[in-house]
């Protein structure tokens, strides 16, 4: 683990991670472990916000109670996939608000092509969540970033299921000052920009198509 770079190393993580690697597993129970495993990264990527306290009264007397600070954080989902991990962490934080990238990888370069871009206003004040299961060439997620940061986000922080080495390099290259919170760090992508051992495309097995 670096600075930079936190794996999550939890039990049920890496044992769900497992079940969804596997070729048999179901369209069903690959969005039903996706969801699962999005609430458990939760834990752990908003481990460090800011607390504060407020006056409040229990049954037996009045007390100082711990209460997260500031405006609620915001969540931001790149499309497609990014929703499986999104729909986990919005169980968890109901009260987020909610933006959308849509960025298609172009096969023959592998760079990222926006087609939509919908975020909350006010991200400067907001503790902002990228969530993108796959973080393979680092293109799409630095891109996403990029129209974050132009939204006014400062303090922002990514979060994807799998992670790859040469994504992982980019994403420090273009965005230095955001975390990337990640289940595993696989060993390489592959010739088409995918990432192995990996679990194939997350959105074709999160949706069921090809």
């Amino acid at each position: 683990m670096t600075e930079h770079l936190t794996i999550v190393d939890h039990p049920l993580v890496q044992h769900k991670l497992t079940l969804m690697r596997e070729v048999e597993t179901s369209t069903n129970s690959f969005r039903r472990l996706l969801r699962e495993i999005s609430l458990l990264l939760a834990y752990e990527v908003t481990r460090e916000m800011g607390m504060t306290t407020k006056r409040i009264t229990t049954p037996l007397c009045e007390m100082d109670a711990p209460v997260i600070e500031g405006k609620k954080l915001a969540l931001v989902s790149i499309l497609r996939a990014g929703n499986g991990l999104m729909d986990g962490i919005l169980e968890l934080i109901p009260a987020a608000r909610v933006g959308f990238v849509g960025l298609y990888r172009d096969e023959e370069t592998l760079k990222p092509v926006q087609y939509y871009n919908k975020l909350p206003d006010n991200l400067g004040d907001r503790l902002t969540i990228v969530v993108d299961p796959m973080l393979a060439t680092g293109n799409s997620s630095a891109a996403a970033i990029d129209l974050v940061k132009e939204a006014g986000a400062t303090n922002i922080r990514f979060l994807c299921l799998l992670a790859a080495p040469e994504g992982v390099a980019r994403m420090k290259e273009a965005h230095p000052d955001v975390p990337v919170i990640t289940a595993a760090l696989d060993e390489k992508l592959n010739e088409k920009g995918y990432i192995v051992p990996g679990l194939g495309d997350a959105g074709d097995r999160m949706f069921g198509t090809k």
